[in-house]
C-alpha cells in the first residue's frame, strides 16, 4: 500500500478547536493547505473493543506518510484505549473476557509508537502560543518538528491568531 495520507492524533475532546481549524484549512478553497485525511477511511464502531479500534487505527496509520499530533493541556495524560478501561477486561485475571489481546497502552501511545516504528514524518502541533515540550508525550518529545499553532502579530496584540503558515509549512511536503 502506498502511503499518501495525513494521520491526526489528539485529545479529540479537549483540543477540538485545533482539529476543527486543521479541517477548515484543509476543506476550504480559500486556503492552500490540502492533505488526504486518514480518518476518512473506514472506522471501528464506537462500541468496539479497544483492541478492534486499535486495529482500525493501525490500518489508517498504514496508509499515512505524515503523523500529526496536536498537543494540548491534557494530551500527555490521555488513558483512553487501555484495556484497563475496556468493559471486556477482567482485572482479577488480567485477560479480555471476549478473547481479545490485552494491551495497556492508550490509543495515543499506540498511535505514537506505531508512527515512529513505521518511520512516518512526525509533526507535533501545540494548541497554544508556544512550544511546550513538557506537555508532549515523552515518546515524541525529541522527535519530528514541533510548531505552535498560534501567534501574535505584535507585542501589543492582546489576541492570538491561528498560525496558518507555520502549520502549512510543517505538514506540507
Amino acid at each position: 500500500m502506498r502511503r499518501t495520507k495525513v494521520y491526526i492524533a489528539a485529545d479529540w475532546t479537549g483540543d477540538s478547536n485545533a482539529i476543527d481549524q486543521l479541517h477548515y484549512w484543509n476543506d476550504s478553497e480559500s486556503w492552500s493547505l490540502s492533505f488526504p485525511d486518514a480518518h476518512e477511511m473506514t472506522q471501528a464502531k464506537d462500541d468496539s473493543l479497544n483492541c478492534n479500534i486499535k486495529k482500525s487505527l493501525s490500518l489508517r496509520l498504514n496508509a499515512s506518510k505524515t503523523f500529526v499530533l496536536i498537543v494540548g493541556n491534557k494530551t500527555k495524560y490521555l488513558a483512553a484505549g487501555s484495556c484497563r478501561y475496556c468493559q471486556s477486561y477482567n482485572s482479577w485475571g488480567q485477560f479480555c473476557a471476549r478473547g481479545g489481546s490485552v494491551d495497556y497502552r492508550s490509543y495515543l501511545q499506540f498511535e505514537c509508537e506505531k508512527a515512529l516504528r513505521d518511520g512516518l514524518k512526525i509533526v507535533v502541533l501545540y494548541n497554544g502560543p508556544s512550544v511546550d515540550k513538557d506537555k508532549c508525550p515523552d515518546i515524541l518529545r525529541s522527535q519530528g518538528m514541533h510548531v505552535s499553532m498560534w501567534y501574535k502579530e505584535s507585542v501589543f496584540d492582546k489576541r492570538y491568531k491561528w498560525n496558518y503558515h507555520a502549520v502549512k509549512n510543517a505538514i506540507g511536503d
